[in-house]
């Protein structure tokens, strides 16, 4: 089930197509490497740039699913929290149930401090026009730094249609030109939609699954990465914690019924797996949005280090019995 259908050591970036890491140099020219003042720093949550805007994001996002369906004392306190913990990074949707209701009173204390993120599923001018109005309102705010096209997964339906005439770039541009809007980008779930749209308007980010079972057994994310990297687009990533696609019949699902997917609980395999995407060139990754593993997330990435090649080996022995989430080309 879609998320959207729920809730409405370091290796050479030239081995990256043969399924290595990708991160190596490039993630540590982030504020999160040895020798940079936040390295290991438990205080504070490390931050790298996005892209060459200038704004530097918490290398853990927060998701609004994570205050969805909760009381709104509970969503102020997980945002406090969070901030607290040096997240300045968060991104939200419609389709996320009630998450922009409770998020915008909560973020509120906090909004000029914060990078917000909006989507939408729209794909025409007006439709998406009025959803931007709608989440400004509920967000409690007069702008969002990012503006994202939301799960885009086909090329004529999506990507076509949101550039068409009439199309939401429209929207999306106006608002940008009336301030509404500081940055452009869009969430992917297909490569094949991703490449299309990153040769199709200069966006300023990507946001985009980056896991390690979708990675080596799916052979989702190289492509995608080298190409958003060769054009400076800034990379965002989902899934790092997912684990494959829910088995039938699955308990644990009761458990975790914010997860579309079978997400890693174990301490250990989550960390494999989080440090594994914080090691790729990317600006920062968005946990499950559980709030139990959101907290886990945010506590192991307090002491990100690159991931070895030991490691590395772990992980791809890891996902070979596993049924990626995402699958691309091989």
């Amino acid at each position: 089930m879609e998320r959207r259908e729920f809730l409405k050591g370091t290796i050479a970036a030239g081995s990256a197509v043969a399924g290595g890491v990708l991160g190596g140099a490039d993630a540590a020219q982030s504020d999160c490497g040895p020798g940079c003042p936040c390295y290991g720093n438990a205080a504070k949550l490390p931050r790298r740039a996005y892209g060459d805007t200038g704004e530097r994001l918490s290398i853990i996002g927060f998701g609004g699913i994570v205050v969805s369906g909760v009381e709104q004392d509970q969503a102020s306190r997980v945002v406090a929290e969070a901030v607290e913990k040096g997240v300045n990074y968060f991104d939200v949707a419609p389709s996320y149930g009630d998450a922009e209701v409770k998020l915008g009173p909560a973020l509120e204390p906090y909004r000029k401090d914060v990078f917000l993120a909006g989507k939408t599923e729209h794909r025409t001018r007006d439709e998406t026009a009025a959803e931007l109005k709608e989440s400004l309102r509920r967000l409690r705010t007069d702008y969002l730094d990012l503006y994202q096209l939301h799960a885009i997964s086909d090329v004529q339906k999506d990507v076509d249609a949101a550039f068409a005439k009439g199309g939401a770039m429209e929207a999306f541009l106006e608002a940008k030109k009336q301030g509404q809007i500081r940055y452009l980008g869009f969430s992917a779930h297909s490569e094949e939609a991703a490449l299309a749209a990153l040769n199709r308007y200069e966006f300023d980010s990507i946001l985009m699954p980056l896991n390690f079972a979708a990675f080596y057994q799916g052979h989702f994310g190289p492509r995608v990465l080298q190409v958003a990297k060769s054009k400076g687009v800034a990379r965002l990533a989902l899934k790092a914690m997912a684990k494959q696609k829910w088995p039938r019949d699955d308990p644990m699902r009761e458990q975790y019924p914010k997860c579309w997917y079978q997400p890693l609980t174990d301490r250990n395999e989550a960390k494999l797996a989080l440090y594994f995407t914080l090691s790729q060139p990317i600006t920062a990754a968005i946990p499950p949005g559980e709030e139990s593993l959101f907290r886990m997330a945010l506590d192991l990435a307090m002491d990100f280090r690159p991931i070895s090649q030991k490691e590395t080996e772990a992980l791809r022995q890891m996902a070979q019995p596993l049924n990626p989430v995402f699958e691309g080309k091989a």
